[in-house]
């Protein structure tokens, strides 16, 4: 049902994205430097919720959309390419600050923490251009069940962001400390990912095929 292909696709994607600083890493790692593992794990509760949220909502919109208006698809590509050429340029342009090095937070208990890392993802413009304009790209409408295949490839989306987040939440306070001892590491980060990202993009916006 979903081809090979489409599932190392949105690996790829979705790895280029949870690598990328934004919102959700922001306030993860701020919690778990500040006010323990513990406190990061449960906000990353509240993530992992938000994720389900959007896959919900997007797959139930796009099985609909994509049957009814297949040329579609070559308007969410390009849309797609645009957007991972703009994180591309975002971690590549000088005088970009690490995500490792947040602002204090104050203490808040875990049903704040989880609610407000909920609300961080469902408001993160990030994770909605992801669902839609990324994802759907990997569906292939001459398999069927468009539905099913959106929610198989976004299921591997939240597996790879969650698990990405969970080791940074468990490891921040050791790679705060690396990263500041260490500038240079931040460089070769950022144009790692942001050539990654950028030859995605260019990839995505050269590619004349239909959706597969």
């Amino acid at each position: 049902m979903v081809e090979l292909s489409g599932v190392l696709g949105v690996m790829v994607v979705a790895l280029g994205m949870v690598l990328t600083p934004g919102p959700n890493m922001i306030y993860l790692v701020s919690r778990s430097i500040t006010q323990g593992k513990r406190a990061g794990v449960t906000s990353l509760g509240g993530v992992a919720l938000g994720f389900m949220v959007y896959l919900l909502a997007a797959n139930l919109g796009l099985s609909v959309v994509f049957i009814a208006v297949p040329e579609l698809y070559f308007a969410v590509k390009l849309a797609g390419a645009a957007y991972l050429a703009y994180l591309a340029w975002n971690a590549l342009k000088p005088g970009g600050l690490s995500v490792f090095s947040p602002q204090e937070v104050p203490h808040d208990s875990p049903r704040k923490l989880f609610t407000m890392g909920l609300m961080t993802n469902l408001l993160n413009p990030k994770i909605a251009i992801m669902y839609l304009s990324l994802i759907p790209q990997f569906i292939d409408l001459d398999k069927g069940h468009v539905l099913l295949q959106g929610i198989v490839l976004g299921s591997i989306q939240i597996v790879v962001s969650v698990a990405v987040n969970l080791g940074i939440v468990l490891a921040a306070g050791t790679i705060a400390g690396f990263l500041a001892r260490r500038p240079s590491w931040l460089k070769v980060q950022r144009y790692m990912m942001g050539s990654v990202l950028g030859t995605l993009a260019f990839t995505l916006a050269l590619d004349t095929s239909g959706p597969a």
